[in-house]
């Protein structure tokens, strides 16, 4: 292969977004192939939060050094695409109970939020129930903006060369690599046999429309971050992957986002569902495939927007050649077997 194979990415979310700039920049002729639409990055709502995600699911906190490194990488791409991070952190709220679970959770994994007032909380989260008399931050937390993130880097990608082309791939064709970042696509089963292992996740998010500004919230059963809407998210349907709207999934975020946010009642509400991949160990499949010429960066279940400047670096280094880093055995595509 030459130092600037053909590359055709299959996927325009921010996992595929992120690895044809990648590729770009090493020099590869990319194309990025998508049958267009809302996709699950588009939908999201871009949360860069690896801390959180270790403290609230047991089963990601011992894999937070790679969490904690992908968010690191994060600046330089932001830079690189002209992504705006806003860093001003999560807090928790809610009952007694919920509030002393979400501590023990830090403790677990050795990280030490900052204790707050409700009226300290309120400042960093403007709109905040009063209801609220104690909360926990975390700086470690960021986030992006998913829509114009996306556009960000399409246009970033755009502009060091990459092509687009709206269609469905299902084959290598005459590229030198397939990237396959797509999620659980079945056309794609006999390019990639591993994407059997995928579990489609469906998850439903409710934006507000509302100017909001500040700290991301969290409560129970409900995330609230803000923007040019707040969002309020996020539900989790394992095994569904349809992206049909069903309001009684929906409405408990809504019902739980106002008891954070009650000065948002009555304003107009915006209803969404996407569909992710999840692998069985929760951590995505970054790497080459069983088969010929094929790359994986799929699998990242609701950490695409966290994980893809880290999936997007091993995928570029796998395919010049070079060592994929110190994560490429956790992630490799071959761990499930078969």
């Amino acid at each position: 292969m030459s130092t600037a194979p053909r590359v055709t990415v299959a996927g325009a979310g921010v996992l595929g977004l992120t690895t044809a700039l990648a590729l770009a920049d090493c020099g590869c002729e990319v194309t990025v192939c998508d049958p267009g639409g809302p996709n699950a990055s588009s939908i999201a709502a871009g949360m860069l939060a690896p801390v959180f995600e270790a403290v609230l699911d047991t089963e990601a906190r011992a894999h937070l050094d790679l969490l904690m490194l992908a968010r690191d990488l994060w600046p330089g791409l932001a830079h690189r695409a002209g992504i705006l991070i806003d860093r001003t952190g999560t807090l928790a709220v809610g009952d007694e109970a919920w509030l002393a679970d979400v501590a023990a959770g830090f403790a677990a994994v050795d990280q030490r939020p900052t204790g707050l007032t409700g009226e300290a909380a309120r400042g960093l989260a403007p709109g905040l129930s009063d209801a609220f008399d104690e909360a926990l931050l975390s700086r470690e937390d960021w986030r992006v903006d998913a829509p114009s993130g996306l556009g960000a880097l399409a246009a970033a990608a755009t502009a060091a060369g990459v092509t687009f082309q709206r269609r469905i791939v299902r084959e290598r064709g005459d590229a030198d690599i397939l990237v396959v970042a797509t999620g659980a696509k079945a056309e794609l089963l006999s390019v990639a046999p591993e994407l059997a292992v995928l579990t489609p996740i469906k998850g439903h998010i409710v934006r507000v429309a509302a100017e909001s500004a500040g700290a991301t919230v969290r409560g129970q059963h409900v995330y609230a971050a803000p923007g040019s809407g707040l969002a309020l998210g996020a539900t989790m349907e394992v095994g569904r992957d349809d992206v049909g709207i069903v309001e009684a999934k929906a409405m408990p975020l809504l019902a739980a986002g106002l008891r954070l946010f009650p000065g948002l009642r009555g304003a107009p509400v915006q209803m969404a569902a996407g569909v992710r991949a999840a692998t069985p160990d929760g951590l995505p499949m970054v790497g080459a495939s069983a088969a010929p010429g094929v790359m994986l960066a799929v699998g990242s279940r609701r950490n695409g927007w966290l994980l893809a400047p880290l999936v997007a670096t091993m995928v570029a280094a796998q395919v010049m050649g070079q060592d994929a880093g110190p994560y490429a055995a956790a992630l490799d595509p071959a761990r499930f077997g078969g």
